[in-house]
């Protein structure tokens, strides 16, 4: 009963911000994310006797396994076992830092847990049981371009994450991860999420414009209209940051870095460079661009204060693999 998954990271591209139902991971707007191929997470999940307790180590360091432990519960319970896990799991990229690490962390644990269980579940399952870890997560199950689906009212199993472009269909489209830090973020996604939907007078229009959003970029993705994706994009991005902005106290994730780059982004568009933005909830900067552009940007983003660029295209499906972590 031990099963080893991988599974990417996905970039949101219309964003999801804000919590229904706190304890489901119920969505307030629908979300369109693209999963990147060289940002992943690794697995390893075994369920036995010999474990008294469940164990969780993430990047070689023991942690609380409480929420990891919470999830294993749900697959136990849908795999009538009552065995406890050791679960051993590594980012190749950094952890609760603005790129999205939760994503595919739940998707590999999601994936890895229920092989090991001996559940068979289709993708559909499968992103509802990873949404149930991180609302992100349930968008990692598919590679390429997918859209999560908030569902209805408070029925758990109507929200999950359906592909809208696969990998293949779209090869030139790629975002440039610039690392501006890699600290651990004071304010977590969750705990932001929460505060925004409470305080800030600007959340309704963000929920009244969010459908517009979705349909034109659904429209963008499905006709490859690079131009119209990367401006949606941006635009969701920052009307996402100004309910941040206007929460009360202010949430502000960005560094002057990140200002920086955005203004240069902006400036590169006028000079006849094609590039857009994206932000999480982080500090970090990811562009999009297209493949024949990539030199360009990388050369330009050298002038600024960066750990270091990750240059991605879009990314397979989770998967299960047999290289074991233990």
């Amino acid at each position: 009963m031990k099963i080893t998954a991988q599974a990417n990271a996905n970039i949101a591209l219309i964003k999801y911000w804000g919590k229904r139902n706190l304890k489901l991971n119920l969505p307030l707007n629908n979300s369109i994310s693209l999963t990147l191929d060289k940002l992943n997470t690794t697995t390893t999940v075994e369920f036995s006797q010999k474990h008294k307790n469940d164990i969780f180590i993430l990047n070689n360091k023991e942690e609380n396994p409480q929420k990891i432990s919470d999830h294993l519960n749900i697959v136990r319970k849908k795999a009538k076992i009552n065995l406890h896990a050791k679960v051993e799991s590594k980012n190749n990229f950094p952890t609760a830092c603005g790129l999205a690490s939760s994503s595919s962390g739940f998707a590999a644990l999601s994936l890895a847990a229920a092989k090991a269980a001996k559940l068979n579940l289709s993708h559909q399952e499968l992103s509802i049981l990873a949404r149930k870890g991180s609302g992100s997560a349930s968008r990692s199950i598919f590679g390429g371009f997918s859209e999560w689906e908030k569902g209805q009212k408070s029925l758990d199993e109507s929200s999950f994450a359906k592909q809208i472009l696969a990998p293949q269909d779209w090869l030139d489209f790629r975002i440039i991860i610039s690392v501006l830090t890699q600290k651990q973020k004071v304010t977590s996604s969750r705990e932001g999420m929460l505060k925004t939907v409470l305080t800030s007078p600007m959340y309704k229009c963000w929920l009244n414009s969010i459908n517009t959003d979705l349909k034109e970029m659904k429209k963008a993705i499905t006709q490859k209209n690079f131009s119209l994706v990367g401006n949606i994009a941006e635009l969701n991005c920052l009307k996402m940051h100004s309910t941040m902005l206007t929460s009360n106290p202010p949430l502000l994730y960005w560094l002057p870095q990140t200002v920086e780059i955005m203004h240069a982004i902006w400036n590169w568009r006028k000079q006849g460079l094609e590039a857009y933005f994206t932000i999480d909830a982080g500090a970090q900067v990811k562009i999009m661009c297209q493949k024949k552009d990539i030199q360009n940007v990388e050369k330009k983003l050298k002038s600024f204060d960066i750990i270091k660029t990750i240059v991605c295209k879009p990314g397979e499906d989770a998967k299960i693999i047999n290289q074991h972590l233990f």
